[in-house]
């Protein structure tokens, strides 16, 4: 039941709503009042809270499994790089819990009973992996942070100065926070949440574009300190400001806006942004607006590569990210759900059921800021990146002393945002980049496809004339040739041919020993008279010399005709016989039609495979092109033989 109390320092009406709160802000006179029982006492004076991008407010209300919500305090946190804000949650069933924002990442937790016995907060180093309520997690953030003001009800007193090392835990979809602000550590456990899945009410009004809050905002509008320069953060998430000017970097959390980095010299680098900041548009239709603008570099063999990154501000305090490398362009968002857990640098993994392979592992240096950033940005800043593909995605980690992050890209064509920011014509990509779609995997997709169609279709066709037209039995007889009547001539039996362009084989058996016979053959069209002759010798001999069986020629015999017009027809013979023959030549006639043959079938085999064969050459130089890139291409491997 809410307890309803009058504050002693300015008698405004303060209420507690939840029995776990202890402590409480007054909104009138920002005094910190504690709960004893059924009085109010008076601790001091809170500090004033730092305006930022949240669209949450106090009384802003939500759902999370289907259980009703309200925001009933709130404490700001500082930390090395910025700030972050955790909501005081109470359901309608009174359970209480924490909603933490953080550039654009929520994650809903719950304060948990901790059964092992947690490390030291000097002993935890990021990238390890730490079991925990039988769990595999692994550390992923680890922040000296502070407390800078408060706001509504509270379950334990803070204030300025309030000190909150905390470490971030992830596994899958878990997340976890060991708060070392006590003896002994809480643990608060809960998963990260989408903005949209929570059904917020009654949040900040924000501006038509939805990128920036329109009230309660004061930019903070100063000079370049290098160079004088004017320069603005238009809200306290901004962290540090990049002078587009002279390259110099302010931090603004600073009041004496002191430098993060110099000035760049004459001679470094510099790159001008293809999007200027300030410039608003849709991506993927939502609304965004470009706030910064760097370039990072990785050297490899004493090459520089460069490439430039653009932070957008989108909806409800949400960052997305574009990259750019040689015209090849990325849209990025940070993941709060990590693809795995492990500090290795795995060859593959699966993720969102894709594949993705390590492409490779660099070193990336900040060479040019400009614009805002919401954590104090410098040049020379270095991070190790891992870079794993699955085209068009592309999952690269992030990791420094402190932090591991995780990101998805995906590949964009110029032309999406050229249309998204009103761009002139960008330039055309150059060369293959990592995780840039192959124009030739659909085209070598659709090529085999309608090969394995039409391949289908000539088998089909093929096979329907073989067993249509089909080879048959025309003439099977025997004949006897006597040496005494060699002018009688053989007439087969008549038989019939049906269709154009048959070929009829005929063969020949004949009982030869040391001996050989000439036929004259013919093939007669009975109608019209029309002859195709051939003449054909069978020769065979065979002895024994030195011991040795040798033998020469063949009792068999073929000839084809070919291009046999349809009609009826017979086989005439007009035999000649050796002289040396004295006892009669027994032979045996087979003719048939041949089957239609397979030549034609493999030509057109042949003719079909060249596509498919062109088409799966050209995705293969593709992406020899793609990986020649990587830390897996020819060369770098010949470099380490060597």
């Amino acid at each position: 039941m809410a307890k309803t109390a009058s504050c002693p320092s300015c008698g405004a009406p303060v209420t507690f709503k939840s029995a776990a709160s202890i402590f409480a802000v007054c909104e009138f006179c920002q005094s910190t009042l504690v709960r004893h029982d059924q009085n109010i006492e008076d601790i001091g004076k809170m500090a004033a809270l730092v305006e930022d991008r949240s669209p949450l407010q106090m009384g802003s209300e939500g759902k999370w499994n289907g259980v009703h919500f309200a925001l009933i305090g709130r404490i700001q946190l500082r930390y090395s790089q910025g700030l972050w804000n955790e909501w005081y949650i109470m359901f309608d069933d009174m359970r209480t819990g924490w909603l933490s924002e953080a550039s654009g990442e929520y994650v809903l937790s719950f304060l948990k009973f901790a059964p092992e016995p947690l490390p030291a907060f000097t002993d935890i180093q990021v990238g390890n992996n730490l079991t925990l309520l039988n769990r595999n997690w692994q550390i992923t953030n680890i922040e000296d942070a502070e407390c800078i003001a408060g706001q509504g009800e509270l379950p334990f007193k803070v204030g300025a100065g309030y000190k909150a090392p905390v470490v971030d835990l992830r596994e899958g979809d878990n997340f976890a926070t060991l708060d070392y602000s006590e003896s002994p550590p809480l643990l608060f456990v809960g998963a990260p949440v989408k903005f949209e899945a929570l059904a917020m009410a009654n949040l900040r009004d924000l501006t038509a574009g939805g990128a920036i809050p329109d009230i309660n905002v004061q930019a903070q509008v100063f000079r370049c300190p290098s160079c004088g320069s004017p320069l603005s953060a238009r809200s306290a998430d901004i962290k540090s400001v990049g002078c587009a000017s002279c390259g110099a970097v302010v931090d603004t959390s600073d009041k004496n806006y002191q430098l993060l980095s110099k000035a760049l010299n004459p001679e470094d680098d510099r790159y001008a942004p293809r999007i200027a900041i300030g410039s608003k548009g849709k991506l993927e239709g939502k609304p965004v607006e470009v706030i910064g603008f760097m370039v990072k570099r990785q050297m490899c063999d004493g090459i520089a590569y460069d490439w430039r990154e653009y932070l957008l501000a989108g909806e409800n305090g949400t960052y997305r990210w574009l990259t750019e490398y040689n015209n090849h362009w990325n849209v990025a968002d940070v993941l709060s759900k990590h693809p795995h857990s492990t500090p290795k640098i795995l060859a593959q993994f699966n993720y969102g059921g894709q594949q993705f392979k390590h492409f490779s592992t660099y070193q990336g240096r900040v060479i040019q800021v400009a614009g805002e950033f919401t954590w104090r940005v410098a040049r020379d800043d270095v991070a190790e990146l891992v870079d794993y593909i699955a085209p068009p995605l592309m999952l690269s980690r992030e990791r420094t002393d402190t932090e591991i992050s995780w990101s998805l890209c995906r590949y964009i064509e110029p032309a999406v945002v050229q249309e998204a920011f009103k761009l002139p014509v960008l330039p055309e990509p150059q060369g293959v980049y990592a995780n840039q779609p192959s124009p030739w995997e659909e085209k070598h997709r659709r090529t085999s496809r309608a090969f394995w169609w039409m391949a289908l279709v000539a088998l089909v066709v093929q096979l329907l004339m073989v067993f249509a037209i089909g080879g048959g039995k025309l003439v099977n007889q025997e004949v006897v040739f006597n040496p005494q009547s060699t002018d009688e001539i053989f007439t087969s039996r008549e038989f019939s041919l049906s269709g154009g362009g048959n070929k009829v084989t005929v063969t020949s058996k004949a009982s030869l020993n040391n001996n050989w016979i000439s036929l004259n053959m013919a093939l007669i069209n009975k109608t019209t008279g029309t002859a195709w002759p051939a003449v054909r010798e069978i020769s065979y001999y065979s002895g024994v010399d030195g011991g040795e069986s040798w033998s020469e020629g063949s009792n068999q015999d073929d000839v084809a005709f070919v291009d046999i017009p349809s009609g009826k027809y017979v086989l005439t013979i007009d035999p000649e016989l050796s002289p040396e023959t004295q006892s009669p030549v027994r032979l045996t006639l087979q003719a048939e039609t041949a089957s239609p043959g397979w030549s034609n079938y493999v030509m057109v085999m042949i003719f079909l495979m060249i596509f498919p064969i062109w088409s799966r050459i050209r995705r293969s130089g593709f992406e020899s092109s793609r990986w020649a890139e990587s830390d897996y291409a020819p060369d770098s491997d010949e470099d380490d033989d060597e």
